[in-house]
């Protein structure tokens, strides 16, 4: 007689819609919930940069209920509906969920970007200035 299968929790938890109440996660958990393997993570953790785990005192990986979330909508792109890592990020920067590419910014975006950052450089050289020479 055959044992049971385990039950698919990336399915299961997809299909619900919702993560275990907690606030943050371990890789082994992300792994198990979103139905793949540690290092597809952390591959995919290079790829995507919204999803962006902080490190623990210890230097393990912390997940948020936001980086699993996305992690469960990079998975379903890439294995049910089909895309590339490529169409993937294209698709959630459509969706507002992953950054743009700074090649992608447009004039305008970039003129702004360039205005804050001479703002923020002003106000540096005021507070070092108030600060006075360095000493030796």
């Amino acid at each position: 007689m055959a044992e049971p299968e385990a039950p698919d929790h990336a399915a299961s938890a997809g299909a619900r819609g919702s993560l275990p109440p907690k606030l943050y996660f371990r890789i082994g958990e992300v792994a198990e919930l979103v139905g793949v393997e540690p290092h597809v993570l952390r591959y995919w953790e290079r790829e995507f940069r919204s999803i962006r785990p902080t490190k623990s005192a210890k230097g393990q990986r912390v997940y948020s209920r936001r980086d699993v979330e996305n992690l469960l909508r990079v998975r379903e792109l890439l294995y049910q509906e089909g895309f590339t890592i490529a169409g993937a990020k294209k698709k959630l920067q459509r969706s507002g969920v992953e950054p743009r590419e700074a090649e992608e910014l447009g004039a305008e975006d970039t003129s702004k970007i360039r205005e804050q950052l001479g703002a923020m450089r002003v106000e540096i050289e005021a507070f070092l200035a108030e600060l006075g020479p360095p000493r030796r």
